[in-house]
């Protein structure tokens, strides 16, 4: 059992926790029992009273309250697949990217990719909010529209149609303020907003809202 706040184990949890490399930290046992379901093994796992003391854990935890366990894991990268992916292209809230991943898992996208100045799903905020789906989503780094699956609908607030599904291809959607780049709307094949009485919604609610759109099968 780890009894010492020097141990590397613990260094390496705290340097994760800050910033990340080919690593990330996800805590709580749900998380972990999510990656084992995906066949995602940890690097090692780290449990309050069986691997290190109750009390070193909770220091090197990014929780307020603490932690009972948590895990080490590799990154996984991979390609962007159809035929539904989301794309996120500037949203920069961590928050909103676990999400993205969660609800891109529940209503049955293929893949989730992030673009430019789109924040890092491994940091421990996207992990936590993802709820497990980060272990099971393929997600995929991409620079250019031209790397996503056909058809693009860029999602933009006020603009083209209204959406409607079932879809197929790829919704790009950018963050609540900035909203997309105009280049790349103009490299997408459509332009749709989603109908709302307000002026606009963050990228996990209008990710969720367009999902279930675009996978909803509509009566004859």
């Amino acid at each position: 059992m780890i009894t010492s706040p020097h141990n590397e184990k613990l260094k390496e949890v705290r340097k994760l926790q800050r910033r990340r490399e080919r690593r990330f930290v996800a805590e709580g046992e749900d998380l972990l029992a999510a990656a084992a379901d995906a066949g995602w093994p940890a690097v090692y796992e780290l449990r309050a009273g069986v691997d290190v003391e109750a009390d070193l854990l909770d220091g090197v935890s990014g929780l307020g309250s603490g932690t009972r366990a948590l895990g080490v894991f590799e990154q996984r990268w991979g390609a962007v697949t159809g035929p539904l992916c989301v794309a996120l292209w500037g949203v920069r809230d961590p928050g909103n990217v676990g999400a993205v991943l969660r609800s891109a898992l529940a209503l049955g996208a293929s893949s989730v990719a992030l673009g430019p100045e789109t924040a890092d799903p491994f940091g421990p905020k996207a992990v936590r909010a993802s709820m497990g789906a980060i272990f099971q989503i393929p997600m995929a780094r991409v620079g250019s529209v031209a790397q996503l699956p056909s058809p693009r609908l860029a999602l933009v607030a006020a603009a083209g149609e209204p959406l409607r599904g079932p879809l197929q291809g790829t919704l790009v959607i950018g963050a609540e303020r900035a909203g997309l780049p105009d280049e790349v709307v103009e490299a997408c094949d459509v332009v749709a907003h989603i109908p709302i009485a307000g002026d606009s919604l963050n990228a996990a609610m209008a990710a969720t809202i367009a999902l279930y759109e675009s996978t909803r099968v509509t009566a004859p």
